[in-house]
C-alpha cells in the first residue's frame, strides 16, 4: 500500500494516528502566522523553533506508524 493511502487509513482507523496529525497541523498553521510576520520578537523566535523540533518529531512519530502498518497491514 502506498505511503498516502497508509496515511488515509490510518486517519480514519487510528485515533493516535489522527491527534497526531492535528497537533502537526496546528504546529504547522502557527509557524505560518510567525512567517508571515516581518519581525520575531524573542520570544516567538524561541517559540518558532520549539515548534520546528515538536512538529518533526511528530512527523517521525506518524512515519514510524506508517511503516509499521506497511509492514503488517
Amino acid at each position: 500500500m502506498e505511503e498516502q493511502r497508509i496515511k488515509d487509513h490510518l486517519l480514519i482507523s487510528s485515533s493516535d494516528f489522527r491527534r497526531l496529525h492535528e497537533e502537526h497541523q496546528r504546529h504547522e498553521s502557527r509557524l505560518a502566522e510567525l512567517a508571515a510576520k516581518p519581525f520575531l520578537s524573542s520570544e516567538e523566535s524561541v517559540q518558532e523553533r520549539e515548534l520546528k523540533k515538536l512538529k518533526l518529531a511528530l512527523k517521525d512519530r506518524m512515519a514510524l506508524m506508517i511503516s509499521a502498518f506497511g509492514k503488517n497491514p
